[in-house]
């Protein structure tokens, strides 16, 4: 059940990391950067294996940067019930980006996995001189050499809720995984109304082709749903893996700007006065 658990959240960071073949960043819709950007999101995801058993849950978190250099994005990754005591995971994984593109430049691990076990890993990106250095625990920085701008695997699923997503059209997300960039070709399956934590919401139905391995084995493909509106919220993630099926689902939602309950006109948008580092210039 570990390993379930373990490899759901593979899947996930995987599930929007792509490469794009030129050092070009990928056609963002700077509306709906506004929108995720917009101060402080929140994002609580239910996780469960094949037959509905829940397994544990997952806290994506957008708030202003400590340093006020742009934003961090915070995933928690938790065990659910008895779980627990069979095996303890609590992960935390957080990313800083920064620029019109949402652009990564440190990326922190802390895993702690079982009985007092903390495994720690940092990623640092020069988007300008393209280099990124990584180091787990103590060890020796290994270097990276890429051919263009990055994101990681957090960041990039934030990029593909801002791309255009029109049916027939295909779209990259620049990003490093790995140590390799690899290219993850970005779709749209079609536009679906699905029941989600706020009624049944007309959504769009994504197809991340992944090609690469990542943290742990997965089978078959992963697909996730959208609000089809300015807010891009993902209501619902699933996808096969080597032992069943997993799903995530959205049982709690919180941003300033958005409330996809409401027609777009009535978004509440974030407060003049409010001075955030922006991720997208005005």
């Amino acid at each position: 059940m570990r390993l379930v658990l373990l490899t759901w959240l593979a899947v996930l960071v995987q599930a929007c990391a792509a490469a794009a073949a030129t050092g070009q960043g990928p056609p963002l819709e700077r509306t709906i950067l506004h929108s995720i950007f917009a101060g402080r999101e929140r994002l609580h995801y239910a996780i469960s294996w094949s037959g509905g058993i829940r397994i544990g849950d997952l806290v994506l978190d957008v708030m202003p940067a400590d340093s006020g250099d742009g934003y961090a994005i915070r995933a928690r990754v938790t065990d659910y019930g008895l779980f627990r005591f069979f095996y303890p995971v609590d992960d935390t994984f957080t990313t800083l980006v920064r620029g019109p593109l949402g652009l990564p430049y440190r990326y922190e691990v802390v895993q702690k996995e079982g009985r007092g076990k903390v495994t720690r890993r940092l990623t640092l990106y020069d988007q300008q001189q393209l280099v990124v250095r990584y180091r787990k625990n103590d060890r020796p920085w290994k270097i990276f050499h890429i051919a263009g701008p990055a994101y990681n695997e957090y960041s990039s699923f934030y990029a593909t809720r801002a791309l255009p997503l029109a049916s027939g059209r295909e779209d990259i997300v620049p990003a490093f995984v790995d140590g390799k960039r690899h290219e993850v070709v970005v779709s749209v399956l079609g536009r679906e109304e699905k029941k989600t934590m706020f009624g049944t919401l007309p959504t769009i139905k994504v197809l991340p082709r992944m090609h690469f391995k990542g943290l742990y084995d997965k089978e078959g493909d992963t697909v996730f749903w959208l609000t089809n509106d300015v807010c891009r919220v993902p209501v619902e993630i699933r996808s096969k893996i080597l032992v069943g099926s997993l799903v995530a689902e959205l049982v709690d939602y919180s941003n300033e700007r958005c409330d996809p309950r409401l027609p777009a006109r009535q978004y509440v948008a974030a407060p003049a006065d409010h001075r955030r580092p922006a991720v997208v210039p005005d």
